[in-house]
């Protein structure tokens, strides 16, 4: 549950520096949260979990 409040926090600190910057417009935005939001209530929330789950092991592994 730590790694996905975090993962939560660090992708909306990069999507408002993105918007910030003007790299990413509003529309584009509102278009990757809602495929976010739609993937999450999918069959594929559970692999995409367990994949940033690994990703995040295998980071802290790394020594």
């Amino acid at each position: 549950m730590i790694v996905t409040l975090s993962a939560v926090a660090l992708l909306g600190v990069l999507a408002f520096v993105l918007l910030r910057g003007r790299y990413v417009g509003p529309f584009s935005a509102l278009v990757l949260f809602l495929f976010g939001f739609f993937t999450a209530g999918t069959g594929a929330a559970s692999p995409i979990r367990a994949v940033c789950l690994a990703l995040a092991d295998a980071a802290r592994n790394i020594t």
